[in-house]
């Protein structure tokens, strides 16, 4: 199914089972390059946290006592994501006071459509990008952490991440597409409300 532009859908995340991430965004492009979402300060976004505040970075998921998915604002930085097709990662540009400041790439699974929205697995390892190109991977303590747990990563698995990631480095190294200046000059709609997730999340 492709998307139109203006829609609103929900990007999530999934493991096992569960939603551990919900977060509506504002479909701008649905096209051969990807499906391409706004998302700014002050919307909703839900994540699993636990009974004690704890969540997914801190614990996994099999050992939280009562996870529960609880809305949030979203804070810092507007974004932008692109989600090429088919392919195993997401490229988020950061924005703040309008201003772009630097990628994100998220390294996740293919996306599986909904007619509300889409559906992935994060993968735990990220990369940042400054807006000079200077990069440096994220969360790798946690990605290896989860190497082996049956709801995360095997090993074979968790390889072809780390090629994946490899893959996008040289992308950025080189300044290629996505990494080339596109979308850096973006500017919203100003008429373009806040995003709200649908109650409850699911």
């Amino acid at each position: 199914m492709i998307f139109t532009p203006g829609q609103v859908i929900t990007r999530r995340y999934r493991r096992g089972d569960r939603c551990t991430w919900a977060q509506p965004m504002r479909v701008l492009a649905d096209d051969d390059r990807g499906l391409l979402l706004w998302h700014p300060v002050g919307s909703d976004v839900a994540r699993l946290v636990d009974a004690d505040g704890r969540t997914q970075h801190d614990v996994t998921i099999d050992r939280m006592r009562e996870p529960r998915l609880t809305v949030q604002t979203w804070t810092e930085y507007d974004i932008l994501v692109l989600m090429p097709p088919a392919a195993a990662h997401s490229v988020w540009w950061f924005f703040r006071d309008g201003d772009f400041a630097g990628w994100y790439v998220n390294l996740e699974t293919p996306c599986t459509r909904r007619p509300d929205g889409v559906d992935t697995s994060d993968q735990l390892l990220d990369i940042v990008v400054s807006p000079e190109r200077r990069w440096e991977w994220k969360d790798t303590d946690e990605f290896e952490a989860r190497i082996g747990h049956p709801l995360y990563l095997d090993r074979a698995t968790a390889a072809a991440v780390r090629r994946e990631g490899e893959r996008l480095v040289e992308l950025i190294e080189a300044g290629a597409y996505p990494f080339d200046g596109t979308h850096i000059d973006f500017r919203p709609d100003p008429a373009w409300p806040l995003l709200r997730l649908p109650a409850p999340p699911a």
